[in-house]
């Protein structure tokens, strides 16, 4: 099992703390770094600043957002920072949702499950080298009736590991078909078949299995004694996952818990939240979710977790880390990590 770790800094701006965190993350042995996107800093540009500032560290983007790029824009990025960084460039790929989508970049969200096979299929011959010829539903290159011509990539050609973030059936099914590796939060290990028995399904249409990808999840880590307290916080923190991050039909989280048992107790902290009672939505999230769904408590505690999410199958861990200040983070990685090579270790 491998552990990658968000920066969180990168939302505050804060570059210098940004770098100095993932210079020492890489020197505790972490497997990579990964940088997301919403409608404030972009996922791409902080890897290129921190390709130059790091030798071993993988960078991924985690994610950046289907549909707010061309694929020949985005195999040209992912070629740059594969050529920057010596081929350390993992490429995350993520629907988003229609509120980010069509609020803040005015694309459409519609067929976002085709809208992803495409992207990635022309991605693929564009940084494989072949010429850009497609014929798809959302994308047709060159584009029919113009001047345009099947142009092949002038860089430097790389092999770029795609990963994609799905939490639906369907984009599940997808991840496993086209991807080297999944992206799956809202997760809880006890129900892993959830999510995988649809990730084994797409793989076997591809003639793979799940061995060869790649199963990364992301979740908070906080050590701690006072376990009902923090545990209790991080599911207030829920809150605002199950009531603002999508619309009452597209809440593609809060869907995920209903699918792993927790259908009752998240519908009704998103109707609070809408009914405007967002108190009570925060404090009707159970504390049992969000202790499955991250590593919070004792060491002995995380590493009982860390067993379970072995067991089911993960690979990788990015760790989210509490805390404002870049040493706190690290005492908490540090003891992450030499809980993590015992584990491995047995």
């Amino acid at each position: 099992m491998h552990i990658a770790v968000s920066n969180r800094s990168i939302a505050s701006g804060d570059w210098e703390s940004v770098v100095t965190f993932a210079v020492e993350a890489e020197r505790l042995g972490v497997h990579s770094i990964w940088t997301n996107e919403a409608w404030g800093y972009d996922a791409v540009t902080p890897l290129a600043f921190l390709a130059g500032r790091t030798s071993r560290l993988g960078l991924g983007t985690g994610i950046v957002q289907i549909g707010t790029r061309t694929p020949a824009n985005l195999a040209m990025t992912a070629l740059t920072l594969a050529s920057m960084s010596g081929g350390r460039f993992m490429l995350g790929l993520g629907t988003s949702g229609p509120q980010v989508v069509e609020g803040w970049h005015g694309v459409s969200f519609a067929r976002p499950i085709q809208r992803t096979r495409e992207l990635i299929e022309v991605f693929r011959l564009a940084v494989g080298g072949e010429r850009v010829s497609y014929d798809g539903e959302i994308y047709t290159l060159p584009l029919p009736g113009g001047e345009g011509r099947a142009i092949r990539s002038a860089a430097i050609l790389a092999d770029i590991p795609i990963y994609i973030a799905a939490l639906g059936p369907r984009n599940l099914e997808l991840a496993g078909e086209l991807a080297d590796g999944w992206m799956g939060g809202s997760f809880i290990p006890e129900s892993a078949e959830v999510f995988l028995k649809h990730i084994r399904a797409g793989a076997a249409k591809a003639g793979k299995t799940l061995d060869s990808m790649d199963l990364h999840v992301p979740l908070s880590v906080e050590f701690t004694d006072d376990v009902d307290e923090v545990a209790k916080r991080h599911a207030r923190g829920y809150g605002f996952t199950f009531g603002a991050m999508g619309s009452f039909d597209n809440n593609f989280y809060k869907n995920a818990f209903a699918r792993q048992g927790f259908e009752d107790e998240v519908n009704e902290v998103q109707r609070l939240w809408m009914d405007g009672r967002r108190d009570e939505a925060r404090d009707f999230v159970p504390t049992e979710l969000a202790l499955k769904a991250n590593l919070i408590g004792t060491a002995d505690m995380i590493r009982d977790r860390l067993r379970v999410y072995r067991d089911a199958g993960i690979t990788t861990l990015r760790a989210g880390l509490p805390g404002e200040e870049i040493d706190e983070k690290l005492e908490t990685l540090s003891r992450l990590m030499a809980l993590v090579d015992e584990v491995n270790a047995e």
